[in-house]
């Protein structure tokens, strides 16, 4: 029996003290506003406080008197009702209308029950709560009801109907030996009321989801235990065994679809009770195969991962680990022998839409839970591969961080951090000198047919031939096997540069500033400490060919870290030898810029060599003057290359302007810069400031090769070592691109050394001293001989480096759909 509250109802005393509140609340108000008083501020106030306040005892009120009604509860008046209609139909005997005492309304379903167990017809009623369901509840959200008890199996009259009593009735009309079977602890799902279908579980785990219920015979699965909810319960109490029963079934690798859904929804309907304790279970859950199967297996998982997580976010490194584990190639088990070898599975197919989901599924936790990328940045960071693993786990990896960025902007830098800090790691793990040497052996031994042997004994992780064939049928493969997965990242770099300014051929002048900005920031934090890195740099560059107005600010930038006395000395011989190269080698850059950038440079030389001239420290000496050296040499370097640009169209103008600069004073100063810049890079520039006479550099070099004497490695006598010839330890850091399929980005970009004329570098015939092999350039082929053992970067030898095929493909817009 309901019952009835009268007056108040309960919790009466949170009624009388919320009433207080207000009134008392209201008469102090009331008196600060009309009352003359001087603290009339404070009691409007208090009592503005004091009625708000009053809320919390209506709440408590409120609250007490709710009632709570069960799912599926009739009123005894409305179960007699409808059992007195429900026995008139079929004929089954009742209990007498006027008795309305809870023992008659239980005799009377006991009588209908004991009706339908003789053969009674099955109509307007369905045992359970499910009779009492409207059918827009049904359809809205699917039902899940358990029988009180055990139901036998029992065929339907060819007449009858199955009828789901609410606000509007339905019939489902049903055929002459169709057998409705139930057994002990199994749910009744009614998902597809309105398709006139029914989803039922046939013996313990099978659904039959969208299937002709009268006509398709039902397909039956295996399961052993109780429910999720029974055994969570069980395992409080701490019986295991259907907990460990429950896992041994989730880990099965025949697991079908139909089971992993059903699992999936019993999961959700209880994710609240999926506390730490039950971490095991959870990742055990997570790990389920959810990636290549049907779509409505994808659904059910990121549905339940979006309720876990929303839920229990104690779990959400769990989940985010989960996704990020699929960002590479699933490893697969190749026995040889007896002998199981661990390989990743790179020519997957499903790759694409694996990857796809995996993102779907980041998009769906960042939804639910604001601060993932907190959690995630650190994840991104332990999970990525080993830099000896094979390109294209690298790729694959490297290609899901960039397009993580797209839709979680804020992680970019970061993420642009960690993806060039690695890639910094394999440039400088492959010097410039062994990339020539090995490409220079690998293309004697094609010549000389000893091709055959080149994977022999090839020994780095995850590289087998498959993969290899599939990169040389898009470009020319490197023979060093780092450089080879540095180009391979490389190619993906400059993809997603590209197509993140660029929309629909159009630069999107924001967007690439915000890339910029977020470049520069790694480029002053990773690579501009790291010396004698050869190729990441070049995103920077490739970056900048976009727009004059990127390439000025770079400039910029780098120009004001080199006159900051605050900046160490050592970075701001860095950022000189950025200057000279990017004026070289940048043949986007137009002579008004490259003067621009001289009338800078130069007459910083000047300023610095009128404070040091008179002071006692007006002598060579790199340890005190590093950065002025390093200036000269960028300003020695950049007229090398751009001399012929200068004085091209107006010779006169151009020599002006040349003359102007006062490059004597600054060769003739105390500080003696030719004594400490490269030979290669002093040699040439006498040679063209002779040309033009400018200044005459040769009797200087003379001096200074008569004071480098040699030094000997014990006083009592033993072999002569020469000088070291780079006091400065430079490097020029856009010195030719070795890479060969990325390298066709940079190709057109790029200002090749061009031979001068035997005029520009006729020289004295007195020797100069010669070069060691770390200061070979390109632009030096025609004057010096070569040294033995030393590999000289010729234009033919870096023409034949860039001759590769196809373009690098484009990674968000293009890059969301890159195949792989």
């Amino acid at each position: 029996m309901e019952t009835k509250l009268r007056g108040l109802g309960r919790c009466s005393c949170a009624f009388w003290l919320a009433v207080a509140f207000d009134v008392f609340g209201l008469v102090v108000l009331l008196v600060g506003v009309f009352g003359d008083l001087f603290f009339y501020d404070f009691l409007i106030y208090a009592g503005a406080i004091i009625i708000f306040l009053s809320l919390i005892w209506w709440v408590f009120w409120y609250t007490g008197n709710i009632e709570k009604k069960r799912w599926g509860q009739r009123s005894p008046r409305g179960a007699r009702d409808h059992a007195q209609t429900t026995h008139a139909r079929q004929g089954c005997p009742t209990a007498n209308a006027s008795d309305t005492s809870y023992g008659s309304v239980r005799q009377r379903a006991h009588r209908l029950r004991r009706c339908w167990r003789r053969g009674g017809t099955y109509r307007d009623y369905i045992y359970g709560n499910l009779s009492h369901m409207t059918s827009k509840e049904l359809n809205s959200q699917p039902g899940e009801v358990r029988p009180s008890r055990t139901l036998a199996p029992r065929a339907l009259q060819p007449a009858n109907n199955i009828r789901v009593r609410g606000y509007g009735e339905e019939s489902f009309p049903v055929k002459e030996g169709t057998t409705l079977t139930h057994a002990p602890q199994t749910h009744w799902r009614t998902p597809a009321l309105t398709t006139k279908q029914f989803s039922f579980y046939v013996g313990e785990d099978m659904e039959v989801e969208n299937r002709d219920f009268i006509n398709t015979p039902p397909m039956k699965t295996v399961r052993f235990g109780g429910s999720v909810v029974n055994t969570l319960a069980k395992f409080e109490r701490g019986d295991t065994s259907d907990y460990e029963l429950l896992k041994h079934q989730l880990t099965d690798p025949d697991i079908k679809d139909g089971q992993i859904i059903n699992w999936l929804q019993e999961f959700r309907n209880c994710v609240t009770q999926l506390t730490k304790d039950h971490e095991q279970l959870v990742y055990v859950v997570l790990r389920l195969p959810w990636l290549g199967r049907s779509p409505a297996v994808v659904e059910e998982y990121l549905a339940f991962l979006s309720n876990l997580v929303s839920a229990q976010t104690v779990y959400l490194r769990t989940c985010l680990k989960m996704v990020v584990s699929n960002f590479t190639p699933a490893r697969v088990l190749i026995r040889e022998g007896d002998v199981d070898i661990s390989d990743s599975d790179d020519d997957d197919e499903n790759l694409p839409r694996n990857f796809d989901l995996c993102h779907q599924a980041l998009q769906v936790i960042a939804k639910y839970v604001p601060f993932t990328s907190r959690f995630l940045m650190p994840i991104l960071v332990d999970s990525f591969p080993f830099v000896q693993k094979s390109s294209r786990t690298l790729e694959c990896y490297v290609h899901n961080l960039l397009r993580i960025t797209i839709y979680i902007p804020s992680l970019r830098r970061d993420v642009l951090e960690l993806v060039i800090g690695r890639m910094l790691k394999l440039d400088v793990s492959a010097p410039r000198s062994d990339i020539e040497e090995m490409e220079e052996n690998s293309a004697q031994q094609c010549e000389g047919g000893g091709a055959q042997d080149d994977c022999l004994f090839d020994m780095d992780e995850d590289e087998g031939p498959q993969t290899k064939s599939s990169m040389t049928a898009e470009g020319a493969v490197m023979a060093h096997p780092v450089a080879e997965r540095l180009d391979t990242l490389m190619g993906v770099l400059f993809a997603y540069i590209k197509d993140i300014c660029y929309v629909n051929g159009c630069l999107e002048l924001e967007r690439t500033k915000e890339l910029y900005r977020d470049l520069v920031g790694v480029f002053d934090k990773l690579v501009l400490p790291t010396h004698a890195s050869c190729h990441v740099q070049y995103a920077l560059f490739y970056l900048c060919s976009f727009r004059l107005g990127l390439a000025e600010a770079f400039l910029e930038h780098l120009w004001k870290i080199l006159q900051s006395p605050a900046q160490p000395a050592v970075l701001r011989q860095a950022v000189a030898g950025y200057i000279g190269s990017f004026l070289a080698r940048a043949k986007f850059l137009p002579i008004a810029t490259v003067k621009a950038c001289l009338d800078l440079l130069v007459p910083w030389l000047h300023l610095y060599i009128d404070s040091q001239d008179s002071g006692s420290k007006a002598f060579c000496d790199v340890a005190l003057h590093g950065p002025f050296y390093a200036a000269c040499q960028a300003v020695f370097y950049t007229l090398i290359f751009r001399h012929r640009g200068i004085v091209e169209g107006n010779m006169r103008q151009g020599l002006a302007y040349l003359q102007g600069l006062n490059l004597e004073r600054i060769v003739m100063s105390q500080l003696n810069p030719l004594k400490v810049c490269l030979p290669a890079v002093t040699n040439m520039f006498a040679a063209i400031t002779r040309k033009y006479q400018l200044v005459f550099c040769y009797t200087i070099i003379e001096r200074n090769n008569r004071l480098l004497l040699p030094t000997v490695r014990s006083s009592q006598g033993g072999d002569a070592t020469p000088t070291n010839t780079n006091p400065l330890d430079s490097f020029f850091p856009f010195d030719p691109y070795l890479l060969k399929r990325s390298g066709k980005v940079i190709e057109p970009l790029y200002q090749v050394w061009e031979e001068p004329s035997d005029s520009e570098v006729a020289s004295p015939k007195k020797p100069v001293r010669q070069r060691s092999a770390e200061e070979e350039d390109d632009f030096l082929q025609g004057e010096t001989p070569q040294g033995d053992g030393s590999v000289a970067m010729t234009p033919g030898s870096y023409d034949s480096h860039l001759r590769s095929p196809s373009s690098v493909g484009s990674p968000p817009i293009a890059f969301l759909q890159r195949p792989f």
